[in-house]
């Protein structure tokens, strides 16, 4: 799935990992079983907001081991779809 609604969405959220403000920037999974594949980002309905620094740790598992990385994101990606149920709700 690709959606830049969904994309500019998250990225008006701030990041999850400091909450720096936003913008933040669209973060998506790692993994293949997202859809991630070599050259193949995964589908937009997986990404979390982070911010430069943390999308690059994320990214080259600098901070976390891949096994870690993907348990966390897992947590973050709900924490992310709840925001942003939030904000769909505060809008109507």
């Amino acid at each position: 799935m690709r959606s830049n609604q969904r994309l500019n969405a998250v990225r008006s959220l701030p990041c999850v990992k400091c909450g720096k403000p936003a913008p933040s920037e669209a973060c998506h999974a790692n993994w293949s079983e997202y859809g991630k594949g070599i050259g193949i980002k995964a589908s937009d309905e997986f990404v979390i907001p982070l911010c430069r620094q943390h999308h690059y740790e994320f990214d080259t598992y600098s901070s976390m081991k891949r096994d870690e990385s993907k348990l966390w994101f897992e947590q973050m990606l709900a924490k992310t779809n709840r925001m942003l149920a939030m904000d769909e709700t505060e809008i109507f």
